[in-house]
């Protein structure tokens, strides 16, 4: 594993090789939401693409995994390699916002995201998706996606989505209500410039 931080911006990259997955991410926390995604799972790089262009993170991802056995492996690793990136990336926390929520909605279906940039990882997700897998993407692995995300960015995330039918348009409002909140959180508030967002006085 390598990382690599900018001290011109928040931007940082990490490799993470395994036996089992070959990740590379890049991410620009104050980019314009340009994406350049291959993962080998169609649909995964299309909710990844939901996380920039609506967190407005450029966002580069390169994964090789064993997709011969599934896609468990290669989605949990991307998640465990994006939140290293985002955790480098947002540095010691000073002036951001911290918190950050999304309500998104699609056609009939509803999901709500709220994030915290605690320090803390911490994951409750509440989604019953009405279909196994979307395209070669198993809707199981949405969690283990989150799981990765939250345990080394040190957040706290709640996931839920609230009404919904269709399996495709379910876990794209997750992802986009995902992107919005991450941008709400780690936008800077000029009212705390150069201050830590708890009274703890660490995050």
């Amino acid at each position: 594993m390598s990382t690599e931080q900018d001290q011109a911006g928040r931007i940082a990259e990490v490799r993470r090789d395994t036996k089992e997955t070959q990740i590379r991410v890049r991410v620009n926390l104050d980019g314009t939401g340009q994406a350049q995604l291959n993962t080998g799972i169609g649909f995964f790089d299309h909710m990844l693409d939901q996380i920039a262009r609506h967190g407005l993170i450029d966002l580069e991802i390169e994964a090789r995994g064993d997709l011969h056995i599934d896609g468990h492996h290669t989605v949990e690793d991307v998640g465990i390699t994006l939140g290293m990136a985002v955790a480098q990336a947002i540095g010691d926390k000073k002036g951001i916002t911290r918190y950050g929520h999304s309500y998104v909605p699609l056609d009939e279906a509803l999901s709500r995201v709220v994030v915290d940039f605690s320090g803390r990882p911490g994951l409750a997700m509440d989604v019953r998706f009405t279909a196994g897998s979307i395209g070669a993407f198993d809707t199981q692995l949405a969690f283990e996606f989150f799981q990765g995300f939250v345990n080394h960015a040190l957040v706290s995330l709640h996931v839920d989505n609230l009404k919904g039918h269709n399996a495709h348009h379910q876990c794209e409002t997750i992802f986009k209500a995902f992107g919005r909140a991450l941008r709400m959180a780690m936008t800077p508030d000029p009212r705390s410039a150069g201050m830590i967002p708890s009274t703890k006085g660490s995050l």
